[in-house]
């Protein structure tokens, strides 16, 4: 079985996600498994209907029948979510639950990483990843929340405005 947390995909019976989740969160302490079960998610979106020129915001599942679970694995756990009321299983063999891939978990939103930024708009920045590797830039503008730094580089003696993912620049060392 598996010695770290990952992120896994538990199948319900449509409609009864919140009752699963709040179902494996009071096991988590009644039981003791806080140790190997850490967060039970169910993705959601908030939409906005409107209805007779109505307008109302209503939080919608993205995967109804679906909850995540981050949990260590061990025999015990999984028969424990496995049991819960309304639990039809893991998605994965029957065996053996298949985790989520770290640009899965991403996608889905489940886990929000924060990254810190030691530049800021004016900084001189080296590029240590992609085609512009090597390059030194001034950073323009950081947005932070969607991961990107815009970095003007001097191609030829003319400037042009790069939009970088953070993890691509490293502040220049003057």
């Amino acid at each position: 079985m598996s010695d770290t947390a990952k992120w896994y995909v538990v199948h319900t019976y449509s409609g009864y996600e919140n009752k699963v989740a709040q179902n494996i969160e009071k096991g988590v302490e009644n039981q003791g498994f806080g140790d190997r079960i850490f967060e039970v998610k169910i993705p959601t979106e908030t939409v906005v209907e409107v209805n007779a020129d109505k307008k109302r915001e209503v939080e919608r599942k993205i995967f109804p029948g679906y909850v995540l679970v981050k949990m260590i694995i061990t025999p015990e756990s999984w028969y424990f979510v496995r049991n819960i009321r309304g639990v039809t299983g893991f998605v994965g063999s029957t065996t053996e639950p298949i985790p989520l891939t770290e640009k899965e978990v991403e996608a889905l939103g489940v886990e929000v990483k924060s990254v810190q930024v030691n530049y800021e708009a004016g900084n001189s920045v080296k590029i240590i990843h992609g085609p512009l590797e090597g390059f030194v830039g001034k950073v323009i503008q950081v947005n932070p929340d969607k991961g990107q730094v815009q970095v003007s580089v001097s191609f030829f003696g003319r400037d042009t405005l790069a939009d970088l993912e953070l993890s691509e620049v490293e502040l220049a060392e003057d």
